[in-house]
């Protein structure tokens, strides 16, 4: 069977990791599927919100360690600069026009854990585990959690989960905010379906991708007025725009209303008004390498 399965239901994508024999443990051919399986939801008009789950009693263990001692050496048959195969992943998710629902059914650790940041609500089994435990395998965080999980958890609980690397329960999730709620493993799916299920009945599909990026993107704005500026000019357009009409006939008629725009096709012409930076990279040389370089210099 594919490691990554993608199925369609009632305006909801979902997204599978599928290697219960290993956890969910995600290889470089999964993270690409991944980042297919997002460009398949974004493409579909159909998609109004997607839910991430894991396949058997775990989310993900993180990144596969088949490889030994070398399951994270990038330097060894690359050319040009290392990129994290994982950050790919969280850019693209980032990036989504639809929202993300993460059903963590079990252990999100490494990985698994940064998997599950940009996404936009995560709800868990009372039983689950979640850590970042990059530090106590000698790496840093992946998946660019460095960005994302202080903007999460705030600064000091991130520091205290990524430089400790311990692995925490549930419960602590939830305190830190990280998780919306907690629920007997075999009842995540199904909230988290019908958390998915109440966006695409109820909210408009272009607001919904527009007001996405609005919440992420002014997190790193230096003043409101960026928020003002860029609020302002949605505003004009959404309330010019079908959907404004719809909505408020449908809540004085009080009915469900019934949306005609769509992200595919309808978004305004300046979106997305920041788009993603181009990826340089940094020149990796090895720990062994600079050593030597040093003692010869010395």
């Amino acid at each position: 069977m594919p490691d990554i399965l993608y199925e369609v239901s009632d305006n909801v994508a979902f997204v599978t990791l599928n290697r219960p024999e290993n956890l969910n443990a995600v290889t470089t051919a999964m993270c690409d599927a991944l980042i297919d399986a997002f460009d398949a939801a974004d493409a579909d008009d159909s998609v109004r919100a997607v839910v991430v789950k894991g396949s058997g009693r775990a989310f993900c263990a993180g990144a596969d360690l088949s490889s030994g001692g070398d399951s994270f050496n990038r330097t060894n048959g690359e050319s040009g600069p290392p990129r994290d195969t994982g950050g790919r992943v969280t850019l693209r998710i980032f990036r989504s026009l639809k929202p993300v629902i993460a059903a963590i059914n079990g252990p999100a650790v490494g990985f698994g854990a940064s998997l599950t940041l940009p996404m936009d609500i995560r709800v868990a089994a009372d039983s689950a585990k979640i850590g970042f435990p990059f530090t106590a395998r000698g790496i840093v965080p992946d998946g660019a959690a460095s960005w994302f999980l202080p903007r999460v958890v705030g600064p000091n609980r991130a520091l205290d989960w990524a430089m400790t690397g311990r692995v925490f329960r549930a419960q602590e999730a939830l305190e830190a905010g990280l998780v919306r709620s907690l629920h007997p493993a075999e009842e995540v799916l199904a909230v988290a379906t019908e958390i998915a299920q109440e966006i695409a009945r109820s909210a408009a599909p272009v607001s919904v991708a527009l007001t996405r990026q609005l919440l992420w993107q002014m997190m790193g704005a230096d003043h409101p007025m960026v928020a003002h500026e860029i609020e302002s000019a949605a505003i004009a357009y959404t309330g010019s725009g079908p959907d404004a009409a719809e909505g408020v006939k449908a809540f004085l008629d009080k009915r469900p209303p019934v949306w005609t725009l769509n992200p595919g096709s309808d978004l305004p012409e300046w979106f997305p008004w920041r788009p993603e930076p181009g990826y340089e990279g940094i020149e990796c040389i090895p720990p062994s390498t600079t050593r030597y370089r040093s003692e010869l210099e010395s």
